[in-house]
């Protein structure tokens, strides 16, 4: 076995892919029965549809159910903010898609399933590496038969913010900080409501309001370490600033009946300072937990995952183990747009999350249109839409 890779998310899904499409042996691990979890924002932008096309599958991405968006707004209690325009891009997917997770998850894996090079194992749950003569050689995992071992030259923890095998590989990230938790809940949409995804801010609590069409999602951002209170507090605690923030969902709040209805996402923000030991590298949340302001996760996920496989395919094709030079050129060229990215959502934590709910946001009476500002839209739009350093997929099938 040439590849082992833990984490069927983003990047061990886009891995794999990538991989088995360039010839490389590669098994993938994912420890659920399937991809239908509840994966929150669940955001495409351009520089991974220009992944998909550079693959064939933007055609087939876009045939499943989602939503564009090509703007981006801010709503305060003085009125609408827009804060981008996703349009001018040079791309030719100028748009955010709001897809569930799932349904791009499935894609990839079943894109992947064409090349007999490639195996997914799922209710397969990796929980411990094969380390012998100071390198890794393979991992250990579980499934309803019992424990097994994958022998490989390269392992790839994409195993999420809570990596088992980054752990076992004795890596620690450095915690950044985040200010806040999110609660995630859904409410019907109905005619009447607004068409489009937006961020309502209002002194005391943010909100976001993602179409999908049927439904609200909806995300109710809390102070860090705040969710315990609020629930003692009963379900009215939450269902009455949900309804101040947005008024015309009031006569469906009660649809929350109780916590169970609502899932809460712990944010962290951090990053290893070293991602690799011999025959083993972190990537996507294992390596790096984004904040979710600008929704860019999947799309940092997906970027390391195409960064990976331009410089790692190769030697894999060659046989023997991959060495650890390569894996520190990885780190070195995805941690740049790490950083930058991180660094900006920091700012934005610092400057409007935490001040609003902290009770410190005030908005300008007169709300400027951030999208009539040539120069600071062309780098918002590329930043949130491009991103920094985007990959592009050079490796040529066999």
């Amino acid at each position: 076995m040439t590849c082992v890779i833990a984490g069927g998310g983003p990047a061990g899904a886009v891995l794999a892919l990538l991989l088995a499409r360039a010839g490389v042996e590669v098994t993938l691990l994912e420890k659920h029965a399937d991809f239908l979890r509840d994966f929150r924002g669940d955001t495409i932008h351009p520089s991974t549809m220009q992944v998909l096309a550079e693959i064939g599958l933007a055609e087939e991405f876009l045939k499943l159910p989602h939503r564009k968006a090509f703007q981006l707004s801010m709503v305060t209690d003085n009125g609408p903010m827009r804060l981008a325009a996703l349009r001018g891009l040079p791309s030719d997917y100028p748009f955010i898609a709001f897809v569930p997770q799932w349904d791009f998850l499935n894609l990839i894996t079943s894109a992947a399933a064409r090349y007999p090079t490639f195996r997914l194992l799922m209710k397969a749950e990796a929980y411990d590496l094969i380390k012998e003569g100071g390198a890794v050689r393979g991992l250990r995992y579980r499934d309803e038969s019992g424990e097994h071992e994958i022998r490989a030259d390269l392992t790839v923890a994409a195993d999420g913010r809570h990596s088992t095998l980054r752990r076992s590989a004795g890596l620690i990230p450095e915690e950044l900080g985040a200010p806040m938790d999110v609660l995630w809940f859904r409410l019907p949409r109905e005619d009447g409501d607004p068409d489009e995804t937006f961020l309502r801010v209002s002194s005391g609590h943010l909100m976001v309001a993602i179409n999908r069409e049927t439904y609200w999602q909806l995300a109710l951002v809390i102070p860090k370490g705040g969710y315990g209170r609020l629930s003692a507090a009963g379900i009215e605690a939450f269902r009455e600033p949900v309804a101040r923030l947005l008024p015309f969902l009031a006569g469906r709040i009660g649809r929350i009946e109780s916590y169970d209805d609502v899932s809460m996402l712990t944010v962290a923000l951090n990053r290893l300072r070293r991602w690799h030991r011999p025959g083993f590298v972190c990537i996507g949340d294992a390596a790096h937990a984004m904040s979710p302001v600008f929704g860019v996760g999947i799309n940092l996920a997906v970027q390391d995952a195409v960064a990976a496989a331009n410089l790692l395919a190769g030697p894999l094709l060659s046989g023997g183990p991959v060495p650890e030079s390569l894996l520190h050129r990885l780190q070195r060229r995805r941690m740049f747009p790490t950083r930058v990215t991180q660094a900006a959502q920091r700012l934005v934590q610092n400057r409007l999350i935490s001040p609003a709910l902290k009770r410190q946001f005030k908005p300008p009476s007169r709300l400027p249109d951030l999208t009539r500002v040539p120069l600071l839209n062309r780098i918002t739009r590329r930043f949130i839409g491009l991103g920094v350093r985007p990959e592009h997929v050079t490796l040529k099938r066999p």
